[in-house]
């Protein structure tokens, strides 16, 4: 059966201060998100697909989330798709596959910024921002270059009756290198998506061999690029028809179960 997904055009103030700064609407070329579900019904335990690898590749050229049924982390880099399972290992998923939830973005860097000797994921949260415009949008990064460390985590693919994702989280697989080079991607968002997307920083990594990565624990990083995008404008998708979405309870407020399912900085 064919799937079929509804758009629903988010944060209009957004949209409509690019047409009042550029004197135009977007156009192809800039930087626009596409999402797919959020983070709330991730949460929730929303974990069949509904959007398609091709479709997620037609949408932009960088991202980060996760497959059918939980099965591993996922990222997007140079407009290939990358999985990175339960047991570390990356595959290419065929373009049939499917996602159910995810955000990318047509990657058009405004800045590129070379680092050296960051000590930690939170040394980088707070040297970064200075290098950002406008932190009141969402901003997209990569970076590329050496880590004197990385810590990932993936999870496992789930079965029906699907368990919210503070539960099925527990039994995560986490995997630390020494000494690797490859790529960091994800996003910076303001506060005030909450329940939307993921507030702060969300990344995942792959090395250059692809051949192992996941969601970013923590790192250390020796030096390389990064490469900044603001973005202006955003879109979510949502399953049209889907009886998980229509029962799931999206005013439970999810903010203390996605601090721990996210991040072990906190």
């Amino acid at each position: 059966m064919k799937k079929h997904i509804s758009v629903l055009s988010l944060s209009t103030v957004m949209i409509f201060c690019v047409t009042l700064l550029c004197g135009c609407g977007t156009t192809q070329t800039e930087p626009r998100i596409t999402q797919v579900a959020i983070i709330d019904t991730l949460l929730g335990g929303m974990y069949d697909g509904s959007a398609t690898v091709a479709q997620l590749k037609s949408w932009g050229n960088l991202g980060i989330g996760t497959m059918h049924q939980l099965d591993g982390e996922m990222l997007v880099v140079d407009g290939v798709v990358y999985q990175v399972k339960y047991d570390g290992t990356v595959n290419r998923p065929a373009d049939s596959e499917t996602i159910p939830f995810a955000t990318v973005v047509n990657f058009v860097p405004t800045k590129k910024i070379q680092l050296k000797n960051i000590k930690s994921f939170k040394d980088f949260e707070k040297q970064v921002p200075q290098y950002i415009a406008n932190r009141n949008v969402p901003v997209a990064i990569r970076f590329k270059g050496k880590f004197s460390f990385m810590h990932t985590r993936s999870v496992e693919r789930q079965k029906k009756p699907y368990r919210p994702l503070i539960e099925a989280s527990k039994n995560q697989a986490e995997f630390k290198f020494k000494n690797i080079s490859g790529d960091m991607v994800g996003f910076l968002f303001p506060k005030y998506v909450k329940g939307m997307n993921v507030p702060g920083w969300h990344v995942h990594f792959v090395d250059k061999d692809r051949r192992c990565g996941g969601h970013v624990l923590d790192f250390s990083l020796l030096d390389g690029e990064l490469e900044i995008c603001e973005i202006y404008d955003f879109r979510a998708i949502f399953p049209a028809g889907s009886d998980h979405l229509a029962k799931l309870d999206l005013n439970k407020d999810r903010g203390q179960e996605l601090k721990k399912v996210e991040s072990s900085r906190e």
